[in-house]
Order: C-alpha cells, then structure tokens, then sequence
C-alpha cells in the first residue's frame, strides 16, 4: 500500500475503487458526489458522514486525471468496519452516478486487509531475526525451539472440503462442530483450544458446511452485530443448525479470551428455543441428539398422497444438498443446489413439486404457493408461521417412514 494509514488506528480494511467521469472535475467534486448521493441511502447508522465523525471510516482520498474532456481516478476509503458493513459501504459507493452535471461510473478495485500487510511484514521481520540468532541457538534451546514449533503444528489452520474454508484439524473426528463466520474467528478459537471449528466466509452459506451441519451436531456461533445476524438467517435457512452462541452485542468472535468464549459456549441456546423467540428466558444446556444417519432414513412405509417419483427423488438425494424440479406429468425438469433454490425458484414457471436436501423455509413455502407448487418436500420443516393452504409441506420423514 502506498499510502500510510497509521493515523486510523483501528484501521482494518482498505476500500478503493475506480471512477470514471464523462467530463472534467475535482477531487471536491468527487467527494462532495460521494456524500450527497449516499445520504440516507443505508440510514444513520452505515451514513458515511456518520461513520466518519465516529472515526469508523477514515478520510476519503480520490486521486483524480482529466484528460480529453474525461476524467479517471481512484478513490481510497480506510475502514474499520467490519467485513460485511465495508461490502455494504463498497456498494453504496458503486451507486454514484453523476459528478456534479456529469456522468460517471464507479466500480470496486480492491479491498486490501490492512491486518495482512502487518502479518506479512511480522513474518518477514521474525525471519530476520531467527537467522540472525541462529549461530547462538544452543542444544537445549534448539530443543526448546522444536517443542514449541511442535506445539505450534497442533493447532496449525487448514483449509477444509471441496469449498476449502478455513478450519481446525479435527473438524472430521468430532460429533460436534462450531460454525464460525471468518477465518480471523478460527484462528482464535484455535489459539484458545478449539479445534473443531470451522468458518463459512460470507453470508454465502457453501455446500461444506450445508453437509456438515447434517451429519454433525452443529453449533452456530457469530458475532453480536448486525453482520452476526445476516449470517445466522442464512444458516437456519440452509443447514441444520442445532445450537446458537453469539459474541457479546457489538462484540466479534476473533477479539475474545478463552473465559469469553467458554461462557458464550457454555450459554448456547437450542435451536427449538431461539426459532420460537426464548432468547430472554434462562439459557439451559441440552443434551445433544444424534441425527439420523442415511441409513435410519430409509422408506418404511409410503404415504398414499404423495406420488412415487417424488418419494423415490427423496431416496435418492438424502444428504447431497441437491433439489429436484417435477412437472405436472411427474417427470423431473431442472435440478440445482439447494443453495440456488429459493431465487432461481422465482424466474421458473411450470413447476409442480419439489424435493429438496434442505430446510421448508416461511420464504420458500410462500413462493411456492405464489407459483402454484403442489408439493413441497424437503429434509425439515423451518419455523413456518403461517401455512399456505394451497400447498402440501411435507419432510423426507413424513414419507420415507
């Protein structure tokens, strides 16, 4: 990076972005488009002039060159907000469309983690230093030195699954696995003793975790902020989560101790208990059930009322976070991950059920109802308020057993 930004402190991200202006203006002009045209826009709390007097955000750099009647530039925007308030911040940037009386674009360059260039000049600088000890290391130091770095490889981060997340060294040996929301949140809980955990980078929950949280008792734990939040709705919508934790309100997962994190464990609240909005009441702990394996999911008996293709489709893709599309002649015509399901399902016509590896949602249950679906068949039924009475809302239990 070239410029400096150690006045930010607290800096943690580094947004810039690229603007083009079909005419020749002024950095003031740039700037002044950037703070009008973003007010009110993502209300008070993410309002840029806001995030500024609270130093949330940094000064607003644009470096700016007019050029045949056109001018090109790059904005710089220090952040130290968190990852998802700095995409949000990022987009609202990208909805400037005029500077001054002219027309202009702009699009997201980079987003730099200010917190790497200071690890990687850490790892640099502790090289230097280790060589030039090296020629004073003793035996019993070296021996030291090999317990430590020993030591260090327990708890060493891999990546995990065919998406590659960030995750601990025994996320396969465990009954249990705690969902976390980066890898910054990983590297904590690993350095405080927590080896089964495992991150979802983003609120794009993958295919990993979705198939984890089926065959292992899953904890989610996020941050207690309003990116915690957007998480945990798509986890509960996607996968089956058997316990929420969150951080401390205004707190994140990667900045807290050991005790923090026990207490927070400790005081998990059951999934039953948080979709039926407990989360004042006492918080208990619960003993955890086991899931039912593929095997224990085999058809017993048939129910009448739902046709066979769609009872076979429920066999055949148990555990593979796959959903199958059936017109009204019953034969099979579009198949997708479940992850795409809900707004593909909204651009398709023609539909008369579906089998899906994944959680009835209220939002899915009232598309399907919108689009005249007879039959909605998934592996569990989500926290559905209010039933469409147009529509059959059926688990793989209801008609495999």
């Amino acid at each position: 990076m070239n410029e400096n930004f150690e006045s930010y402190s607290t800096t943690k991200y580094v947004v810039r972005a690229k603007i083009e202006v079909e005419g020749v203006v002024e950095k003031s002009d740039v700037v002044g488009a950037i703070f009008g045209q973003t007010e009110g826009l993502l209300g008070e709390e993410l309002d840029i002039r806001e995030l500024q007097k609270t130093g949330r955000i940094g000064r607003i750099q644009v470096s700016i060159d007019s050029k045949g009647g056109k001018s090109t530039g790059i904005i710089t925007i220090p952040s130290s907000l968190d990852k998802i308030e700095t995409a949000i911040l990022t987009a609202a940037l990208e909805t400037v469309d005029r500077v001054g009386p002219c027309l202009a674009h702009v699009s997201m360059a980079k987003i730099e983690d200010v917190r790497d260039e200071k690890r990687k000049n850490i790892i640099n600088r502790a090289t230097q230093i280790l060589r030039a000890w090296e020629d004073d290391v003793i035996p019993e130091s070296q021996r030291i030195s090999e317990e430590v770095i020993k030591a260090a490889r327990l708890g060493v981060i891999m990546k995990y699954g065919k998406d590659q997340l960030p995750a601990g060294p025994e996320i396969n040996e465990s009954e249990t696995i705690i969902i976390v929301e980066g890898r910054a949140d990983v590297l904590n809980l690993l350095k405080h003793g927590f080896r089964n955990v495992i991150a979802v980078e983003g609120t794009s929950i993958p295919d990993t975790i979705v198939t984890l949280s089926r065959k292992k008792t899953a904890i989610a734990f996020v941050d207690g902020d309003r990116g915690g939040e957007l998480v945990l709705k798509e986890l509960l919508q996607l996968t089956e989560i058997d316990y929420v934790a969150r951080a401390p309100p205004n707190r994140e997962v990667e900045e807290l101790s050991r005790k923090e994190i026990i207490k927070e464990l400790r005081n998990k609240i059951p999934i039953e208990q948080y979709l039926e909005g407990q989360q004042d009441k006492p918080r208990m702990e619960v003993k955890s059930v086991k899931k039912p394996t593929k095997e224990s999911t085999k058809k017993k008996k048939k129910t009448p009322k739902v046709p066979e293709p769609l009872i076979e489709s429920a066999e055949n893709i148990t555990e593979t976070s796959e959903a199958v599309l059936f017109g009204e002649e019953l034969n099979s015509i579009d198949s997708m991950p479940v992850s795409e399901l809900t707004n593909k399902l909204q651009s398709i016509e023609g539909v008369y059920a579906i089998v899906f590896d994944g959680v009835i949602t209220q939002r899915l249950s009232d598309i399907a109802s919108e689009k005249n679906i007879k039959y909605l068949i998934g592996a569990r039924l989500g926290n559905i308020t209010k039933k469409p009475l147009d529509i059959e809302l059926l688990t793989f239990h209801d008609i495999l057993t």
